[in-house]
Protein backbone atom coordinates (compact mmCIF):
# COMPACT_ATOMS: atom_id res chain seq x y z
CA UNK A 1 0.00 0.00 0.00
CA UNK A 2 1.31 3.62 -1.04
CA UNK A 3 1.54 5.78 2.46
CA UNK A 4 0.79 9.34 3.06
CA UNK A 5 4.37 11.85 2.29
CA UNK A 6 6.82 11.42 5.52
CA UNK A 7 5.68 14.54 8.19
CA UNK A 8 1.75 13.62 6.97
CA UNK A 9 -0.38 12.81 10.00
CA UNK A 10 -3.98 12.52 9.12
CA UNK A 11 -6.44 15.38 10.56
CA UNK A 12 -9.09 13.49 12.22
CA UNK A 13 -11.25 16.90 10.11
CA UNK A 14 -10.76 15.19 7.11
CA UNK A 15 -10.95 11.51 7.71
CA UNK A 16 -13.65 9.54 6.91
CA UNK A 17 -14.94 6.10 7.50
CA UNK A 18 -15.04 4.62 4.37
CA UNK A 19 -15.57 0.92 5.41
CA UNK A 20 -19.52 0.96 4.28
CA UNK A 21 -19.58 3.26 1.33
CA UNK A 22 -16.66 0.72 -0.10
CA UNK A 23 -18.97 -2.31 0.20
CA UNK A 24 -21.39 -1.98 -2.78
CA UNK A 25 -20.07 -0.03 -6.22
CA UNK A 26 -22.11 3.24 -6.75
CA UNK A 27 -22.87 3.86 -3.14
CA UNK A 28 -23.24 7.26 -2.50
CA UNK A 29 -22.29 9.73 0.71
CA UNK A 30 -21.82 13.39 0.94
CA UNK A 31 -19.55 14.86 3.31
CA UNK A 32 -19.25 18.14 4.63
CA UNK A 33 -15.39 18.46 6.65
CA UNK A 34 -13.50 21.88 7.72
CA UNK A 35 -11.04 21.92 9.52
CA UNK A 36 -7.51 23.81 10.08
CA UNK A 37 -4.47 23.29 7.65
CA UNK A 38 -1.26 24.03 8.76
CA UNK A 39 1.51 26.05 6.27
CA UNK A 40 -0.92 27.06 3.13
CA UNK A 41 0.91 29.71 2.01
CA UNK A 42 2.64 30.58 -1.71
CA UNK A 43 4.93 33.42 -2.43
CA UNK A 44 1.90 35.98 -2.88
CA UNK A 45 -1.06 34.79 -0.74
CA UNK A 46 -1.76 32.48 2.50
CA UNK A 47 -4.48 30.98 4.23
CA UNK A 48 -4.50 32.96 7.95
CA UNK A 49 -3.40 31.22 10.25
CA UNK A 50 -5.92 29.32 12.42
CA UNK A 51 -9.04 29.68 9.36
CA UNK A 52 -10.35 26.84 8.43
CA UNK A 53 -10.57 25.19 5.18
CA UNK A 54 -13.51 23.69 4.01
CA UNK A 55 -15.04 21.17 2.17
CA UNK A 56 -18.15 19.78 0.49
CA UNK A 57 -17.99 16.90 -1.43
CA UNK A 58 -19.87 14.39 -2.68
CA UNK A 59 -17.76 10.66 -2.70
CA UNK A 60 -18.79 7.63 -4.76
CA UNK A 61 -17.83 4.29 -4.46
CA UNK A 62 -16.21 2.48 -7.32
CA UNK A 63 -14.41 -0.78 -7.74
CA UNK A 64 -10.87 -0.59 -6.04
CA UNK A 65 -11.39 2.95 -4.84
CA UNK A 66 -13.75 5.88 -4.15
CA UNK A 67 -14.05 9.23 -6.09
CA UNK A 68 -14.64 12.69 -4.84
CA UNK A 69 -16.10 15.66 -6.21
CA UNK A 70 -17.59 18.92 -5.03
CA UNK A 71 -16.15 22.45 -3.38
CA UNK A 72 -13.14 23.24 -1.48
CA UNK A 73 -13.33 27.05 -0.03
CA UNK A 74 -10.61 28.90 2.49
CA UNK A 75 -10.39 32.74 3.26
CA UNK A 76 -6.80 33.88 2.03
CA UNK A 77 -4.43 37.36 3.08
CA UNK A 78 -1.51 38.43 0.62
CA UNK A 79 0.01 42.01 -0.21
CA UNK A 80 -1.11 43.94 -3.17
CA UNK A 81 1.47 43.33 -5.71
CA UNK A 82 1.59 47.06 -6.68
CA UNK A 83 0.66 49.25 -3.53
CA UNK A 84 1.58 46.82 -1.19
CA UNK A 85 -1.52 47.15 0.86
CA UNK A 86 -3.73 44.52 2.64
CA UNK A 87 -5.60 41.90 -0.23
CA UNK A 88 -8.08 39.52 1.30
CA UNK A 89 -10.65 36.85 -0.65
CA UNK A 90 -11.68 33.59 -0.85
CA UNK A 91 -10.58 30.78 -2.59
CA UNK A 92 -13.21 28.61 -3.84
CA UNK A 93 -12.41 25.93 -6.24
CA UNK A 94 -14.34 22.89 -7.55
CA UNK A 95 -12.97 19.77 -7.49
CA UNK A 96 -13.10 16.09 -8.90
CA UNK A 97 -10.20 13.49 -7.65
CA UNK A 98 -9.73 9.72 -7.36
CA UNK A 99 -8.67 8.19 -3.90
CA UNK A 100 -7.62 4.65 -4.94
CA UNK A 101 -5.83 1.64 -3.56
CA UNK A 102 -2.42 1.47 -4.59
CA UNK A 103 -0.32 -1.27 -5.41
CA UNK A 104 -0.70 -4.87 -7.55
CA UNK A 105 -1.05 -4.25 -11.59
CA UNK A 106 -3.54 -1.71 -11.57
CA UNK A 107 -1.91 0.59 -9.16
CA UNK A 108 -3.62 4.44 -9.56
CA UNK A 109 -0.89 6.56 -9.92
CA UNK A 110 -3.25 9.76 -10.57
CA UNK A 111 -5.25 8.79 -7.26
CA UNK A 112 -4.99 9.64 -3.84
CA UNK A 113 -4.57 6.45 -1.48
CA UNK A 114 -6.70 5.01 -0.44
CA UNK A 115 -4.94 3.20 2.86
CA UNK A 116 -7.84 0.15 4.67
CA UNK A 117 -11.03 1.84 5.79
CA UNK A 118 -10.21 5.45 5.91
CA UNK A 119 -10.40 8.49 3.27
CA UNK A 120 -7.78 11.02 3.90
CA UNK A 121 -9.26 14.28 2.42
CA UNK A 122 -6.10 16.76 3.74
CA UNK A 123 -4.46 16.35 0.93
CA UNK A 124 -7.07 17.19 -1.19
CA UNK A 125 -8.01 19.97 0.25
CA UNK A 126 -4.26 21.33 0.67
CA UNK A 127 -3.75 20.86 -2.91
CA UNK A 128 -6.88 22.79 -4.35
CA UNK A 129 -6.31 25.43 -2.10
CA UNK A 130 -2.78 25.79 -3.19
CA UNK A 131 -3.01 25.87 -6.58
CA UNK A 132 -5.84 28.45 -6.34
CA UNK A 133 -3.81 31.18 -4.12
CA UNK A 134 -3.14 34.41 -6.41
CA UNK A 135 0.64 34.45 -6.77
CA UNK A 136 0.60 38.42 -7.31
CA UNK A 137 -2.82 39.39 -5.92
CA UNK A 138 -4.16 43.40 -6.29
CA UNK A 139 -6.21 44.52 -4.15
CA UNK A 140 -8.08 46.74 -7.28
CA UNK A 141 -8.03 45.96 -11.03
CA UNK A 142 -7.53 49.72 -11.15
CA UNK A 143 -4.81 50.00 -8.52
CA UNK A 144 -2.17 53.30 -9.69
CA UNK A 145 0.09 51.50 -7.40
CA UNK A 146 3.77 53.32 -5.61
CA UNK A 147 5.53 56.44 -7.61
CA UNK A 148 8.90 54.37 -8.28
CA UNK A 149 10.54 58.18 -7.31
CA UNK A 150 9.00 59.22 -3.97
CA UNK A 151 7.27 56.20 -2.92
CA UNK A 152 3.75 57.68 -2.84
CA UNK A 153 0.72 55.48 -3.03
CA UNK A 154 -0.89 56.90 -6.14
CA UNK A 155 -4.34 55.30 -5.08
CA UNK A 156 -4.06 57.88 -1.97
CA UNK A 157 -2.33 60.95 -2.67
CA UNK A 158 -0.56 62.65 -6.46
CA UNK A 159 2.79 63.32 -6.23
CA UNK A 160 4.67 66.04 -7.97
CA UNK A 161 7.64 63.87 -9.46
CA UNK A 162 8.10 63.35 -13.24
CA UNK A 163 8.26 60.66 -14.95
CA UNK A 164 11.26 58.41 -15.70
CA UNK A 165 13.92 60.05 -17.62
CA UNK A 166 15.61 58.44 -20.78
CA UNK A 167 19.24 59.02 -20.65
CA UNK A 168 19.35 57.86 -24.49
CA UNK A 169 17.22 60.96 -24.94
CA UNK A 170 18.96 63.90 -22.55
CA UNK A 171 21.17 65.71 -25.33
CA UNK A 172 17.47 66.54 -26.58
CA UNK A 173 16.40 67.65 -23.12
CA UNK A 174 19.35 69.70 -23.60
CA UNK A 175 18.63 71.79 -26.70
CA UNK A 176 14.63 72.19 -25.14
CA UNK A 177 16.30 73.97 -22.19
CA UNK A 178 18.26 75.93 -24.09
CA UNK A 179 15.48 77.37 -26.32
CA UNK A 180 13.01 78.10 -23.60
CA UNK A 181 9.28 77.68 -23.42
CA UNK A 182 8.74 80.95 -26.09
CA UNK A 183 10.61 79.60 -28.97
CA UNK A 184 9.83 77.77 -31.61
Amino acid sequence: MTREPAGHVPSGAFVVHAAKLQKVAGTTRREHRHGVIEDLATVGAAVPEGSEVDADLTLVSYPGGVSASGVVSAPWQGECRRCGGPVTGEVRVSVRERFARNGGEAADEDAYPLDGDELDLEPLARDAVLLELPLAPLCDEGCRGLCPECGANRNVESCTCGGPVDPRWSALDALRSEEGPGSA
